[in-house]
């Protein structure tokens, strides 16, 4: 086993053979290779340009391809895994908090066993907003304080031209930018989307894959599925495959429903698609719970599809 230091490692210019502690200019892209100088670098540019670049689409990919961290915490109620699905989850703007189905519409009952006041958050006990302009003061006052949650509905809200704020894609887009630099991967799933069809931008795809990617290694289901969708139309069923696993994990139907035509069209195995079944059934044990089933039955909305 070889005790060479760091220190004691020898530098070598890529360009000129030149060795020494002074070749410390790496190659801006793949940081792979080392240089004595600029002059070298642009010298050795146009043998090094195919290692680099495949060296680069390597380490992207295996960035792109590990499987992110959930992107929601749990409900800081029941503590279960909040659903994916939006009508499974909602944002509270009086105290930030992301509450799953089942404690938003959760009765209440007082210290006599009577059912209480419901009307209220069930985090925080504020209650629910009387009009368009205090929900929207309430979500200002969260971006204020630089929540992403708050940021990226406050950008949906000028998306949609909801609340009485007026319709600006424009605007939506600068907010979702926000949001997605504070860490929201719905942000940049939105964006990818805006590229992609024209929204307050013009259509231009590759942006559109680039935001995508963005919003999907920070775990955004939604966009892994985008990203698996335009990998099979351009023929690459292997990245599609890839990305719709990953996507089937955090809860995405579409992704497993894609894997089914797969597997009907010949383009992948059975034992692929039983693993992807497995995924998502082991996604839906971890969000379900009685107190949902209750609260979706009652208020006629689902917070899973089914995968029969």
């Amino acid at each position: 086993m070889s005790n060479t230091s760091e220190s004691e490692i020898t530098l070598i210019c890529a360009n000129c053979g030149k060795e020494g502690s002074d070749v410390t200019n790496t190659c801006n892209k793949c940081k792979m290779v080392m240089y004595c100088n600029a002059a070298c670098k642009k010298k050795h540019r146009h043998k090094h340009k195919k290692a680099c670049e495949q060296k680069v689409a390597e380490l992207h990919d295996e960035k792109l391809f590990k499987q992110p961290p959930p992107l929601e915490d749990d409900c800081p109620i029941c503590f279960l895994r909040l659903p994916s699905l939006g009508s499974g989850r909602s944002y509270m703007a009086c105290c930030g908090k992301m509450i799953c189905c089942g404690c938003t519409h959760a009765p209440v009952y007082d210290n006599q066993g009577n059912e209480a006041d419901n009307e209220k958050c069930p985090f925080c006990r504020t209650p629910w907003h009387s009009s368009d302009e205090e929900k929207v003061k309430r979500y200002e006052k969260r971006s204020e304080l630089n929540d992403p949650r708050a940021i990226f509905n406050l950008g949906g809200f000028y998306n949609e031209g909801l609340h009485g704020l007026p319709q600006n894609n424009a605007k939506a887009l600068e907010i979702w930018h926000r949001a997605g630099e504070l860490g929201h991967a719905a942000a940049f799933h939105n964006i990818g989307n805006a590229y992609k069809n024209g929204n307050g931008v013009e259509r231009y795809m590759k942006k559109a894959i680039h935001y995508w990617e963005l919003a999907a290694m920070r775990g955004d289901a939604k966009a892994r599925n985008n990203l698996g969708v335009f990998e099979n139309e351009e023929g690459s069923v292997d990245r599609a495959l890839k990305h719709f696993m990953i996507a089937v994990t955090d809860g995405d139907y579409r992704s497993l429903q894609s894997i089914k035509g797969l597997y009907l069209d010949g383009l992948t195995t059975k034992d692929e698609y039983a693993k992807a079944l497995r995924s998502y059934q082991a996604y839906r044990n971890e969000i379900k719970s009685d107190q949902r089933d209750t609260a979706a039955a009652t208020n006629g909305y689902k917070y899973y599809e089914s995968a029969v």
